[in-house]
């Protein structure tokens, strides 16, 4: 699950010192023994926090996106569950939280009311939570402003179950003009169709350790 990045179209190519890191629905109700776990999410757990370890290495920021359902601005694919009383990332919830061994030291718990309130909360240097309220980690939210201001050309998409959420922000980027790199070995439920769908928008993929190794031959 990997291709030459160095190789690809100069349009398409990574900007390592331009590139944010998006990690994707990453929550402990999301892995294996919580409320609603996808499969093989508690498996891309180490590799996520690699990544997030190499971008906090490189001072290149990172934002969490999550999942908070609350009332009935949700998803009509999900309105049937929740209105039964699923417990899934309710506000203020243990499981509603972010795995925590993708945040940095000390970082706090999420503040569902900020975050509903749209705005990014932060979680230590350069590094915030963000909700989404729908697939989409660009649908009704602040995040192609906020990239921008921090000069971001380039998004690496990890975490949770590429079919819904990962592969909608992939979509949503690449309408935004950002260059696109899936890590491939970092989100559950990818395959190669989906890379290979994905890389017809311009998005492409690689590994952890690829992603590594380029922000770490980054000029510090």
């Amino acid at each position: 699950m990997s291709e030459d990045l160095a190789a690809a179209d100069p349009w398409l190519r990574p900007q390592w010192d331009k590139a944010a890191l998006l990690t994707i629905d990453t929550q402990v109700d999301f892995v294996e023994g919580g409320a609603s776990p996808i499969p093989g999410t508690a498996a891309v757990v180490p590799a996520v926090a690699s990544i997030a370890a190499a971008f906090r290495a490189a001072g290149r920021p990172i934002v969490h996106v999550v999942r908070l359902y609350q009332g009935d601005d949700v998803d009509l694919a999900r309105r049937t569950l929740l209105d039964g009383g699923a417990p899934i990332v309710r506000p203020g919830t243990p499981g509603s939280q972010v795995v925590p061994q993708l945040l940095p030291p000390a970082a706090p718990d999420l503040d569902p009311a900020a975050l509903l309130d749209g705005g990014l909360q932060q979680l230590g240097p350069g590094e915030w939570a963000m909700w989404k309220p729908r697939w989409g980690a660009f649908y009704r939210t602040d995040l192609e402003r906020f990239l921008r201001q921090l000069d971001v050309s380039t998004v690496v998409v990890a975490g949770c179950n590429f079919p819904n959420c990962p592969r909608a922000a992939v979509i949503e980027a690449s309408e935004r003009d950002f260059r696109i790199v899936i890590a491939a070995d970092a989100i559950s439920g990818v395959d190669d169709r989906h890379l290979q769908e994905a890389g017809r928008l311009g998005a492409l993929h690689t590994t952890t350790a690829g992603i590594v190794a380029a922000l770490c031959s980054l000029p510090m």
